[in-house]
């Protein structure tokens, strides 16, 4: 009271209306509440006790998930130093107990022990958030094991002699019953869970994490978490006035989930370093890369043990990653670049498949302006880039190529992969035609394995009219011949295929009729399937144009439909399916009416569509 008085009197005296004095815990055991519910994730708990193993140099770690008299249990036992033993040499609880907050990790890493991640003195009240009770076991210099018991919401600890038998060094906690809402964590869960938090710390340390649940009857071995994807070599280094950042990235394909995890000293603090606002930004949110950035040097934030502090520190380390951020942007660009390309070479040659068994379906001399058995005219090498990034296909043979086998070629040894398997479809080519009436017409039969390959030999074919007139010539021919009757109908040829006991069938539509169709115009050039490239002009309203000298299709990737349709790739697909088929369809068919133009399209859409 009297001192209240004097420093009163002294502030009165200097003019100032102020007082000072020292901050301190009003109830020490509603702040020990605090602190020992202020863990919310229980697997990040567990990492802690397993941090505790690994900082006492354990180098087995074993995590057993069980059941005991009807409690669910979970128990941590390593190899480690054990507890520190008091004077008289006995595992010195007391000071475990008494010192929360002022850990004694933080002395030895202030004495230069390295590899030492605790500095709070809170680990071990985590237990409050994973079960009710705590049993931590270990041995005296006797050789004598010692226990010590906690309880959730109780301020008071025992120890006690125990009869258990521990190893002379390590320690063994045990955690039992575990609180409802966390028994359904399993050891797979907890295995992944560890082999991300601890992957840096298990890498350094050697240490060996075993994980048994005996609930599912199943072993676990924590190994630290591999990436996917190519790893980056040669990035900047990444130095602050505080120490060097070590950084790990991994370049993949784009996912919303990869993300790259920020830690400290090999320990996750933050498994997104998104989660940090100011690196809410590219490279870090496009989903190509993942990995690590580790600076030993952050503060963490002491209750939860998750995220870091907004001080200089971190700040340091903000002011140093746009150098690092920029190359990645640079490696991330010609990433992009490739998977378009690659991307534009797989739908070329989709579109091409699609418009090639089209053309078996069509009449041939309605669509003999497809000469899909020529390359292209001007067609660059297998993997030439075009002005879009399509690549050329001419590597890939076209279905009914037997045309373009040279004699010599057909005389050398077919490979055993090369050999069609056994019967598995088959196809009428023309599967959809118009004849007038009187008029013969031929048909092929298409036949194949299952892997796509053409049958030659060893086929019984049966032609005949499943529905209408008319007769088939040459009934059991690879090649048949249709006469069409004298009346307009719908006729539908049907063909059976057998192969020892193997059997299938297929169709085809003839619309016979009396009407004059108008003859297809003819190029005097025939070409064959065209390749396509993108130009992207997004204040023009042309969606694609045929560029005639280089065979090529020019699509408008800034046209509004493109952006739409490039939100699916399936979408995109047929997109720019139907593009080919206007401009293939617009291209060969000079002169003709809108009505006919329209008319060829929707047939070869229709033909084409099935096979994308």
């Amino acid at each position: 009271m009297g001192r209240q008085l004097v420093m009163a009197a002294s502030a009165r005296s200097n003019g100032r209306d102020t007082s000072q004095g020292k901050l301190r815990i009003g109830d020490d055991w509603n702040a020990i509440c605090i602190i020992a519910l202020s863990q919310s994730n229980p697997l990040k708990a567990v990492a802690e006790f397993v941090e505790n193993s690994i900082d006492a140099g354990a180098k087995i770690v074993k995590i057993i998930r069980g059941k005991q008299n009807g409690k669910s249990f979970l128990k941590v036992i390593d190899n480690g130093e054990g507890i520190p033993r008091d004077p008289e040499g006995l595992p010195n609880f007391k000071y475990v107990a008494t010192h929360i907050c002022d850990s004694i990790k933080r002395q030895l890493g202030a004495a230069g022990k390295q590899g030492i991640q605790g500095e709070f003195g809170i680990g071990l009240l985590s237990f409050w958030t994973v079960g009710e009770s705590l049993s931590l076991i270990s041995s005296g210099s006797d050789g004598k094991s010692h226990e010590m018991l906690m309880s959730k919401g109780v301020p008071n600890y025992s120890v006690r002699r125990t009869r258990r038998l521990v190893a002379d060094s390590g320690t063994e906690l045990t955690i039992s019953p575990l609180l409802p809402g966390i028994r359904g964590f399993s050891g797979e869960k907890l295995q992944a869970y560890l082999a991300a938090e601890l992957r840096d710390r298990i890498r350094k340390s050697g240490v060996e994490i075993q994980i048994v649940d005996r609930h599912a009857r199943t072993e676990y071995r924590v190994e630290p978490r591999a990436f996917s994807g190519q790893l980056l070599h040669n990035l900047p280094i990444v130095s602050t006035r505080f120490g060097e950042v070590s950084v790990e990235c991994y370049l993949s394909d784009q996912s919303a989930d990869r993300c790259v995890g920020l830690y400290r000293a090999g320990t996750r603090v933050l498994p997104d370093v998104t989660e940090i606002e100011a690196l809410r930004h590219s490279p870090w949110q496009q989903g190509y890369l993942q990995g690590i950035i580790d600076a030993p040097f952050l503060n963490l934030s002491p209750g939860t043990r998750l995220g870091v502090i907004q001080d200089e520190r971190l700040e340091a380390l903000l002011q140093v990653l746009p150098h690092l951020e920029a190359e990645l942007e640079s490696i991330i660009a010609q990433q992009q670049r490739a998977a378009e390309e690659k991307a534009n070479l797989s739908t070329l040659k989709a579109i091409q498949r699609a418009f090639r068994e089209a053309m078996l379906s069509l009449p041939e001399e309605d669509y003999d302006w497809f000469d899909i058995r020529k390359p292209a005219a001007g067609r660059r090498k297998i993997g030439a880039p075009l002005r879009g990034g399509a690549l050329s296909d001419s590597s890939e043979n076209p279905a009914g190529s037997e045309a373009n086998d040279q004699p010599e070629e057909r005389e050398q040894q077919v490979e055993f992969f090369e050999r069609a398997g056994p019967l598995y479809s088959a196809r009428i080519s023309p599967a959809s035609t118009t004849v007038s009436v009187g008029k013969p017409k031929t048909f092929r039969a298409l036949v194949r394995d299952r892997a796509g390959r053409s049958i030659d030999s060893d086929l019984d074919y049966t032609w005949y009219l499943a529905d209408g007139g008319g007769r088939v010539e040459d009934p059991a021919c690879e090649i048949a011949r249709f006469q069409a009757p004298e009346d307009p109908q719908l006729v539908k040829l049907a063909l059976r295929v057998r192969q020892a006991e193997l059997e299938v069938e297929a169709e085809a539509l003839i619309t016979v009729t009396d009407s004059l169709l108008p003859e297809s115009p003819h190029l005097s050039e025939q070409r064959g399937l065209p390749e396509y490239t993108f130009e992207k002009r997004p204040g023009e309203l042309w969606r694609s144009q045929y560029d005639e000298e280089n065979n090529l299709i020019v699509v408008n990737n800034g046209h509004r439909d493109f952006v739409y349709a490039s939100r699916s790739k399936a979408i995109k697909l047929r997109y720019i399916c139907r593009l080919f088929a206007k401009e293939l369809v617009q291209h060969n068919f000079p002169g003709c009416t809108a009505d006919y133009l329209l008319e060829r399209m929707i047939e070869l859409l229709l033909y084409t569509e099935e096979y994308l």
